[in-house]
């Protein structure tokens, strides 16, 4: 990314209102139909993720999870997590081992409302949530490694990248997300 950050275009991918009304129709096929609806960035991905934590010997059953605007919340059933439903708590003081973001951190940079400012309040609220040394898992579609490098390098460090598909076209390549592990800086 250059000296001056590029922007996504807006887009109402990037409002509450949008994934608010989103999931209100997700919960009822849910209830109509027992479809668990879309799984972001698929299956492969999650299960990379899953397949990540379970090895990583900072991560035990014991860690408390936190996934940042976990969707219809299968990563978290895949893991076989207890749940608990925090859309309308106060977080305040709450801090957890690993935060993870599959899409969130996106969405947000896609708000027609200052982006830049949203993106900076995500990843204070990010670094506030974890624990010193925490995991802060991110995968992104629409932010490639160095891009987010350079976003989260004031307040995490990077610990891992997992691998994903990759792809060449016109001369370039890069991969169709981006999935990132890192630490919180102390």
């Amino acid at each position: 990314m250059a000296d001056e950050e590029e922007e996504l275009n807006p887009s109402q991918l990037g409002t509450k209102e949008y994934w608010d009304n989103t999931y209100k129709e997700d919960l009822q096929t849910y209830k109509d139909s027992g479809d668990v609806g879309e799984i972001w960035f698929g299956e492969v991905n999650m299960n990379r993720i899953v397949k990540w934590i379970k090895k990583s010997p900072q991560i035990s059953s014991n860690s408390s999870m936190l996934d940042l605007g976990c969707g219809n919340g299968m990563l978290f059933i895949t893991l076989e997590c207890d749940i608990l439903d925090l859309a309308n708590s106060e977080l305040s003081g709450l801090k957890f081992d690993v935060c993870f973001d599959k899409g969130t951190y996106d969405a947000i940079s896609l708000n027609p409302q200052d982006r830049t400012k949203c993106r900076a309040a995500y990843i204070q609220s990010v670094s506030s949530l974890l624990e010193d040394k925490g995991v802060f898992m991110i995968t992104s579609c629409n932010w490639s490694k160095d891009e987010l490098l350079k976003q989260f390098e004031k307040d995490f460090v990077l610990r891992d990248e997992l691998p994903t598909p990759s792809f060449t076209f016109g001369g370039n390549s890069g991969n169709t997300v981006t999935s990132l592990v890192f630490n919180k800086r102390t």
